[in-house]
């Protein structure tokens, strides 16, 4: 009786399996004409991530380490620095001077994001990160700030005197 059942279960499995088949067999083919459009995304696609401006186009980023902690991939290095009264760059005590993201590692599994608390990275949309050369799968600071928004007014940043060094 018991091996009835196993088999009955097991037809049903297949027929079930099937019938996914033939429902996508009979459904419309879609077809991306990319690069010629611009490629469409779902809303929780994980891209390449985005170091987050605030409206006042200051970082988010308060270099807090908790990002660097919560990968699993070890590929994000941060150097923080204190903020002064001449130089201003995020809205906490201190910013990461030093933002990096080792691509060649990065499994794009979204703890980083998860783990921040002022919302300073994100996953954005852009996918087209592969590269022959290694060395620049290393994305810098630079390369993962989010722009300006228009109308906001960062402090604008004082050379420090030759005295001072």
């Amino acid at each position: 009786m018991a091996n009835k059942i196993d088999i009955l279960g097991s037809a049903a499995a297949i027929a079930k399996g099937m019938g996914v088949t033939f429902k996508e067999m009979l459904s419309p083919t879609v077809t991306e004409y990319y690069p010629d459009e611009p490629a469409k995304f779902e809303e929780r696609f994980r891209g390449v991530h985005v170091l987050q401006r605030d409206l006042n186009g200051m970082e988010k980023c308060v270099a807090c380490f908790l990002c660097a902690a919560a990968c699993p991939a070890n590929c994000i290095y941060i150097e923080a620095a204190e903020n002064t009264e001449q130089v201003r760059i995020s809205g906490g005590e201190r910013y990461a001077k030093v933002y990096n993201i080792d691509y060649n590692r990065c499994i794009f599994c979204g703890y980083c994001v998860e783990a921040c608390p002022t919302d300073a990275i994100t996953h954005g949309h852009g996918f087209e990160a592969a590269s022959y050369n290694t060395s620049t799968l290393i994305k810098r600071k630079e390369d993962m700030l989010a722009p300006i928004p228009p109308g906001a007014h960062p402090p604008v940043v004082t050379p420090a005197s030759p005295a001072a060094h």
